[in-house]
């Protein structure tokens, strides 16, 4: 699975998952229609559109957040909301760990970067990346390649599509199997 967008840069340090989907849209237990509320306080004031790059540079699948991304509390809605917008990953030198759980849960790939490869695509907002999920890394379009963390799990999950339920599903047959064994 690959991932070819260019960059969207929001330089922020710690943003929040209050941010990213403020309280008041977490009414629902769908993901669907969360985008339109991802990242909402920044991108209107007063039912306006605002100037945020969140509105006039939307098209990246790929987003390059500040120190600490996804801070704050724990709400699967925060990457639903990422998704549902478009975006397909998350570049930063630190992604809090619950976010990072609960974005790989969902689809989200989080990857956190050096501090130097970070302040790089901070110092270079046009760039486009190519991130493959299989081998864990990501290609720039100056030809640098960069290594991420990503667990096998994880990895097998983003690349099939599946949850964590879908993976047990997957395996219906062979626990019937098992269990008809093993009485």
């Amino acid at each position: 699975m690959k991932i070819d967008s260019k960059i969207l840069v929001v330089r922020q340090n710690n943003i929040d998952t209050d941010q990213i989907i403020p309280a008041r849209f977490l009414t629902t237990t769908t993901r669907e229609g969360l985008g339109q509320h991802a990242f909402a306080d920044w991108r209107y004031q007063n039912g306006q559109k605002t100037d945020s790059i969140l509105n006039t540079d939307h098209g990246c699948t790929v987003l390059v957040g500040g120190e600490n991304f996804g801070c704050g509390s724990s709400r699967e809605h925060a990457p639903w909301a990422m998704l549902d917008y478009g975006f397909k990953a998350v570049i930063s030198s630190q992604i809090a760990d619950i976010f990072r759980g609960n974005a790989l849960k969902n689809g989200l790939v989080p990857i956190e970067v050096t501090p130097e490869q970070h302040q790089y695509l901070l110092d270079h907002p046009d760039t486009r990346v190519s991130i493959d999920v299989t081998d864990a890394t990501v290609t720039l379009d100056n030809g640098q390649v960069w290594s991420f963390e990503l667990d096998p799990f994880s990895r097998h999950c983003i690349v099939q599509g599946v949850d964590q339920l879908g993976y047990l599903l997957n395996l219906d047959r062979q626990i019937r199997q098992y269990e008809e064994s093993h009485p």
